[in-house]
């Protein structure tokens, strides 16, 4: 592989920290001092072509790496990027509308989470998806404030949907769950709006068309189950098959090879490590499988959560993680 080319590092300053305002089953949070031992010293412009909770995109952003460097944010999942793209224009609506949603959940929170999801979330974005599956994504602020509250209270902060792209999430048992953080959603809007951020839907082979030699490309893809029961229903109807995978194996051995910065977390599963661990195509592209602690919150059984060994596959070199805030 070409070492890509030297680039000046950006400026370090931290910003006024800011948090992801979604929770994403798979978010990388928890593993983000790990994480942080593979940013590269230096690089172009940063991509994150499975955006979810966007954990690694914040805290870049926190630790100042973003300054001056462009930001290209992209998921397939129409819902998430409509919520992203209407908190971003239309914070203040959004606010509003999230504040109404948790007074009425504080009244009757079972009662309030299912109206909510099944009378009105559901046959909204109904409306909305079946455009005859168009890109632009048109979600209202009272979309994107019912988004954010069935995350916020629903099981595990899943988001799921079934064969018929329904979201079918069960309500969560939190106490006193924090469902409109203001003040966070304002720094989130404001960091969207830079205009060096472009956030988009595309699949992750279109977002990554127009990557370039010395480029930083987080890919957060879902997982491959570590067995035949650990499958749960998808982010999107089309799912993420071993297919996908091997497509996205190849797609980043590219990358590597064209001299892209390139780091991917996966799951430990057989079929990741044939593709990673050991993989002669993977090795020649100075791709490395690092094992990595992480704790893993999506089983229903409680007894069954706990930490797992997960996959940090990178052709960047390890170091020591920067002293930085953290948007934990």
């Amino acid at each position: 592989m070409a070492a890509p080319p030297a680039v000046t590092e950006g400026p370090s300053h931290a910003t006024r920290s800011v948090r992801p305002f979604l929770k994403w089953a798979g978010g990388k949070r928890q593993l983000l001092p790990t994480l942080r031992e593979f940013y590269p010293p230096s690089f172009r412009a940063y991509c994150e072509p499975f955006l979810g909770s966007g954990a690694v995109f914040f805290d870049l952003v926190n630790q100042g790496l973003l300054d001056g460097r462009r930001a290209t944010l992209t998921d397939n999942n129409a819902d998430l990027v409509g919520c992203y793209s209407r908190l971003r224009d239309q914070a203040e609506a959004v606010i509003a509308r999230l504040r109404r949603l948790a007074a009425a959940h504080t009244r009757d929170p079972k009662g309030h989470y299912y109206r909510t999801r099944d009378q009105k979330f559901n046959p909204a974005r109904q409306e909305i998806l079946n455009g005859g599956g168009s890109k632009t994504v048109e979600y209202s602020p009272d979309l994107a404030a019912m988004l954010i509250y069935l995350n916020r209270t629903g099981f595990n902060g899943l988001f799921r949907l079934n064969a018929k792209g329904i979201f079918n999430v069960p309500l969560g048992r939190y106490v006193n769950p924090r469902i409109c953080d203001a003040d966070n959603l304002r720094e989130v809007a404001r960091v969207l709006s830079r205009p060096s951020v472009s956030v988009r839907r595309a699949t992750y082979l279109e977002a990554l068309e127009s990557a370039n030699p010395g480029d930083f490309i987080y890919l957060d893809p879902p997982y491959a189950p570590l067995s035949s029961t650990a499958r749960f229903t998808s982010y999107t109807p089309q799912g993420f098959s071993s297919n996908d995978q091997v497509q996205l194996q190849q797609t980043v051995v590219r990358l590597a090879d064209q001299g892209c910065w390139v780091l991917l977390s996966n799951s430990t599963a057989p079929d990741v490590a044939a593709l990673y661990d050991g993989n002669a195509a993977a090795e020649r592209a100075g791709l490395v499988a690092h094992k990595v602690p992480a704790r893993r919150a999506i089983n229903s059984v409680a007894r069954r959560r706990g930490a797992v060994m997960e996959y940090v596959i990178t052709n960047i070199p390890r170091r020591p993680p920067p002293a930085a805030p953290s948007c934990q």
